[in-house]
């Protein structure tokens, strides 16, 4: 949602020498970008978060700000040839949700080399996980509800084959793996975007008003075999994985949106993801 014209200058109240300042080139810190962005959430700020700086210096002087699902190094080699050094992630940078990947090396080439292009292009990461989630409504599902234009209620009922290929057409997503019958028609449907555990996946499903469940990634070996074996049973249910990715991407796409309400002196781009598995057609269904 917005904020008025008064609500922000409200906002940068503290930023008036800041905005004296910007007639001679100068931009605001990484900061104070954060500083702001806490102010206009519209949710109190938890001491306990991972939205935290994951790497930079956060007095960096912020020159553009990319907003991405996940800061891949594709994402970083994009951001910083647009002139874009502080990025924005949904989720963790360095493989592991508190971005310290248990029982790698420090000396990992992968992990060095990210950290270095970082370094190098004086770049700054900082993650908007848990409160863009806590926003209300969430701002991950607001993004992906106007994604798959369910703004507005439908009760028209699709076969899980069609349902699962709007999804995959509506999300830029070209892997989509499905559990049920492809025939079985079904009008409740329920999105769990991200990685929800199988707790939450599964008590979903135990409900009547819901037949087919769309996730972005679950186990094998819980929700995927649970749902396999209520189709075996004969219970009207089925489950659509559209990857992590691709399954909240629309969400951080409307926190860009969401940032240039009040973010004004510096450009504020969306810069995809992208969805890392490909297809090898021959066999299945």
């Amino acid at each position: 949602m917005r904020k008025s014209g008064v609500k922000v200058a409200l906002l940068f109240g503290g930023w008036l020498c800041g905005h004296a300042a910007f007639a001679q080139n100068q931009k605001p810190t990484a900061n104070e970008v954060v500083a702001a962005i806490q102010k206009q959430v519209g949710v109190a700020w938890r001491a306990e978060t991972v939205d935290t700086f994951k790497a930079g210096n956060p007095d960096a002087r912020v020159t553009g700000i990319a907003v991405t699902m996940m800061a891949t190094m594709d994402v970083l080699e994009q951001a910083s040839a647009q002139g874009l050094n502080l990025v924005i992630t949904h989720e963790p940078t360095f493989y592991a949700h508190l971005d310290r990947p248990e029982g790698m090396e420090e000396d990992d080439p992968v992990w060095t080399a990210k950290r270095a292009f970082i370094a190098k292009h004086g770049m700054v990461v900082w993650r908007f996980h848990d409160h863009w989630h806590m926003r209300n409504p969430d701002g991950i599902e607001s993004g992906m509800v106007k994604a798959l234009g369910w703004e507005k209620f439908q009760s028209t009922a699709s076969p899980v084959k069609q349902l699962a290929e709007e999804m995959a057409k509506k999300l830029d997503s070209p892997v989509v793996r499905v559990v049920g019958v492809p025939e079985m028609k079904v009008s409740k449907v329920a999105l769990s975007p991200g990685a929800a555990g199988a707790e939450a996946e599964m008590r979903a499903l135990e409900r009547e008003n819901v037949e087919v469940l769309l996730v972005g990634e679950t186990r094998e070996w819980e929700t995927v075999e649970y749902v396999a074996d209520a189709v075996t049973q004969g219970r009207k249910k089925a489950l659509i994985v559209i990857g992590h990715i691709p399954s909240e991407q629309a969400g951080m796409e409307e926190c860009a949106r969401w940032l240039k309400g009040f973010v004004k002196d510096v450009p504020v781009e969306f810069v995809a993801a992208k969805q890392p598995f490909w297809l090898v057609r021959g066999g299945g269904r």
